[in-house]
């Protein structure tokens, strides 16, 4: 539950930040080398959207298993990670890696690239914790338990 918060309070963050300098987002994504004007802008939109849709979920039911939200944060944790992977081995300069939007910049490195191996680890104990977790009817009973009333 604690790491749900603080994902969620991070992803969130990571979105209003990007959000407020969302006519930056392009040009910041372009410098990945993958994607230019309209993919950049659309990518851009994607990221914020699942960013929110995440974080916000995190913040407000994390005790919550439902997989769409853990399917949001992993998405988008993987094109910030292949973004950073494939830039990293170009030897691309990227002078702000956009997390933040425009606001905390910092250059890709090999930090960003561990930063973001952390969110895929993070994303994959979600899933299989998430996959873990009994299904349950809208009464509260786990399903595929036979249940006996006396």
């Amino acid at each position: 539950m604690v790491l749900r918060i603080a994902l969620g309070a991070v992803y969130t963050a990571m979105a209003i930040g990007q959000l407020a300098s969302l006519g930056h987002m392009p040009a910041i994504l372009s410098a990945y080398g993958l994607v230019t004007e309209a993919a950049a802008t659309a990518l851009a939109v994607a990221l914020i959207t699942g960013e929110l849709v995440c974080g916000v979920w995190f913040l407000a039911r994390p005790r919550s298993k439902a997989l769409p939200p853990v399917w949001a944060f992993t998405a988008v944790s993987v094109v910030w990670s292949l973004l950073a992977v494939q830039a990293y081995a170009r030897g691309l300069a990227v002078a702000n890696c956009g997390c933040f939007g425009i606001y905390l910049a910092q250059r890709l490195s090999w930090f960003v690239l561990l930063q973001d191996s952390l969110t895929l680890l993070y994303a994959g104990l979600m899933l299989r914790a998430a996959r873990q977790a009994p299904a349950r009817h809208a009464d509260g009973v786990e399903a595929g338990r036979d249940v006996r009333i006396p």
